[in-house]
């Protein structure tokens, strides 16, 4: 069983739907492809986690976009807060560290779809980048 402090916990903007991890975040990717930055304005940062370590409260409010062949990106169907990113099947899902409360104990690992991002910004902070998907 995990520890409190291996515990971390986040909700939507709106509160509607909360959630929590048990274990430790794996380090977060931030992607720049064009769907992520259709849905959030900006690029997504997230973590990945096995589908069995997520618990979810007010599921009922969290709406499932199929938004390619290959992935669905889960929102908070009352305030609109950007939530998750899922293969169906693969008993993993990535979640908006944004959605977090503080501490989370992990930071960017990697910039994955660099090709793709806007041409608003750079990325400069000196961590790994890959073209398309990592």
């Amino acid at each position: 069983m995990a520890s409190e402090a291996a515990i971390h916990h986040g909700a939507c903007l709106c509160g509607a739907v909360r959630y929590r991890v048990a274990g430790p975040l794996a380090p977060v990717v931030a992607c720049h492809c064009t769907l992520c930055r259709r849905q959030t304005g900006h690029f997504l940062a997230s973590t990945n986690v096995a589908e069995t370590d997520l618990a979810l409260e007010g599921v009922g409010h969290v709406r499932w976009y199929a938004a390619s062949e290959i992935a669905e990106r889960g929102f908070c169907g009352t305030c609109g807060s950007v939530l998750f990113w899922r293969r169906p099947g693969s008993g993993r899902i990535a979640i908006a560290m944004g959605g977090f409360d503080k501490p989370t104990g992990t930071s960017i690992d990697r910039h994955i779809f660099v090709a793709d991002k806007g041409d608003y910004y750079e990325i400069a902070d000196g961590i790994q980048q890959f073209p398309g998907d990592d």
